[in-house]
Formats: structure tokens, C-alpha cells, sequence
């Protein structure tokens, strides 16, 4: 995240009672007040990281891997059983526009992968293809979703801003 992106998140939320009353309450729904943003989402590529890295050692998960497909943050979130569904979604919706298009690029990276290794896999027959396309995508992939995970949390650089303003 850029300086900016993170100055700007801060400077257009208000503070206060009303303010502290609904970060306790993001922070209760593992939703990082400061972002707008919940790592849950997250969950739905590390899904798909864990099937494609079982694929080497048990050929048939590749069946499994291509049962995944892309869900965008409102779907995961409308699709899922987290108590606070409806809060993650107005929370991301009302995101820094900064945040949310850097978080956007960063997931949308990921799915591209993601859909693009799924064609080539229903596209070749032998386990030892399929095994070298599961782990090259998730040599690609992890990292993104530690990239997405240090957007969720404000990255290094906000948490200091976060720290220094409180």
C-alpha cells in the first residue's frame, strides 16, 4: 500500500465516538477498521492454493482444483457463513477507493491465474503436466495472497502512520 493510499484512508473517516463505535465493532467482525477490508476473503485462493499443491502427491485433487471457481468479494461474502456478511461488503464498498482498486488488482491477478491453470489442466491428460502447472501457479499465487494479506492489514507503513497518529 502507498503512503498515500494509506494517509488518504485515514484522512477521509472521521474520528470520534461514532468512529471508535463502529472500528470496535469492524474489529469484532475481523475486518480491519482502518482498510474496510476482512482476510476471510482470502480464504477462497488458499482453497485453491491447498488443492493445487496436493496435486503432485495425489493426482486426482486436479478434479477437485477445477470444481474451484472465481468468486469476486461480494460473492465470497454473499456465498459464505460469516456472521458479519452484510458488514464485510458495506465495509469493502465504502473502502478507500485506493485500497479497494490496489486490493481489486491484486485479487483479479490471482484469479487470472487461477482460471487461466485451470484451463491449461482440462486441456492436457498427464498427471506430471497437470503436476508441474499446480506448482508453478502456486509459486505465483502465494505470494499475491501475502500481497492481498498486507493490504487487508494496512501494510507496514500504515500500521506505523496508525501507531505515531494514536
Amino acid at each position: 500500500m502507498t503512503s498515500t493510499a494509506s494517509k488518504t484512508a485515514r484522512s477521509d473517516r472521521q474520528t470520534g465516538p461514532d468512529e471508535a463505535a463502529r472500528s470496535a465493532t469492524l474489529r469484532a467482525a475481523n475486518i480491519n477498521p482502518r482498510t474496510g477490508l476482512a482476510t476471510d476473503y482470502l480464504n477462497h485462493f488458499n482453497e485453491a492454493i491447498m488443492l493445487l499443491e496436493m496435486i503432485p502427491d495425489m493426482p486426482e485433487c486436479a478434479e477437485d482444483f477445477l470444481l474451484w471457481y472465481p468468486l469476486s468479494y461480494r460473492e465470497h461474502f454473499m456465498a459464505s457463513h460469516f456472521k458479519a456478511r452484510d458488514l464485510a461488503i458495506e465495509a469493502y464498498e465504502s473502502a478507500d477507493e485506493h485500497i479497494r482498486v490496489e486490493f481489486d488488482n491484486i485479487t483479479g491477478a490471482m484469479t487470472s491465474i487461477l482460471t487461466a491453470v485451470g484451463a491449461a489442466m482440462r486441456a492436457v491428460r498427464q498427471d506430471k503436466t497437470r503436476a508441474r502447472l499446480a506448482e508453478q501457479a502456486t509459486g505465483w499465487v502465494k505470494p499475491l495472497v501475502a500481497l492481498a494479506g498486507g493490504i487487508i492489514n494496512g501494510g507496514a507503513e500504515a500500521d506505523v502512520d496508525y501507531i505515531m497518529t494514536h
